[in-house]
């Protein structure tokens, strides 16, 4: 068995067709399938079978693709460790962030990573904290960037608070407490647009409004800021955006908030960390 040859395999099951296997990994289709046959012969068992429309994974291809998953990261790992103590940072980096992470300026420490460890292939995922939390358990992330409720903490990962800050307001130009301060019981009677119900990004909101003692409407939930902010624009709603985020949309007005919800930012990783998201760690750590 060779790596080659689980190269192919994972190649096959994400494509759905040996072409497109092939040609992922620059090979010619014969050569792949040639291969593939082998493997098969040596397990005593068929991992693919063929339909007229594409490629599935038999019973004992389901059974083997996550150890070849497995097997492919070790050697990668194995790699980058030999390459580390040489001297050398390389590998993959992946790293997953929040869309409103405001506690690092995410990609000019990107672009300072790359620049001192131009061997590294990083790629980046934006989602909620708890799909990250969830990969970088898994392994498939190696460090995430994390808004967490102030009294809420990561599980099952390393980590580090990066940063606490207080959500603020935002609202169109023509509205009435534009630029102004005010409390949370100000805006009982506005409707809302906030992350769903039991996401990370609405968990502080809904405490503080609870603390208050005020029921707010949320009128539309969302998935992302960036439609947050549109449905804002728009008029349809109150946003609520960590004040050091909130900039960032110049053309929306800020109410300051006396007892506004809050929320801690977080820098989580896995227990064993490959050389280049040490290096990350390490320049996350030189930067704060």
């Amino acid at each position: 068995m060779e790596l080659q040859q689980l190269r192919y395999v994972v190649a096959i099951a994400e494509t759905g067709n040996f072409t497109r296997a092939a040609e992922r990994c620059r090979v010619v289709q014969s050569a792949l399938s040639h291969q593939i046959a082998g493997l098969e012969r040596e397990l005593g068992a068929r991992l693919f079978e063929r339909t007229s429309r594409r490629v599935r994974l038999t019973p004992a291809g389901e059974a083997f693709l996550p150890a070849a998953r497995e097997c492919l990261e070790a050697a990668d790992r194995a790699r980058a460790e030999v390459a580390a103590a040489s001297g050398e940072i390389r590998g993959r980096l992946a790293v997953g962030a929040i869309p409103t992470v405001a506690a690092v300026d995410l990609p000019v420490v990107l672009k300072e990573f790359r620049r001192r460890h131009p061997r590294v292939h990083i790629t980046l995922t934006s989602t909620g904290s708890e799909e990250l939390i969830e990969q970088v358990r898994r392994g498939s992330v190696d460090v995430a960037f994390l808004g967490l409720p102030t009294r809420a903490e990561p599980k099952a990962v390393q980590s580090r608070r990066l940063a606490r800050g207080e959500l603020v307001a935002v609202v169109t130009p023509d509205h009435h407490l534009a630029d102004a301060e005010a409390d949370l019981s100000s805006l009982a009677d506005e409707p809302f647009v906030d992350f769903r119900a039991g996401h990370a990004g609405r968990a502080q909101s809904d405490e503080a409004f609870a603390a208050a003692g005020v029921r707010r409407d949320v009128t539309f939930e969302v998935s992302s800021a960036d439609l947050m902010v549109d449905l804002v624009r728009h008029g349809l709603g109150v946003g609520l955006l960590p004040a050091a985020y909130a900039p960032r949309f110049p053309d929306l007005r800020v109410i300051r908030l006396h007892d506004a919800p809050a929320r801690v930012e977080h820098l989580i990783w896995g227990n064993h960390p490959s050389p280049a998201a040490t290096a990350f760690l390490e320049l996350i750590t030189a930067e704060a």
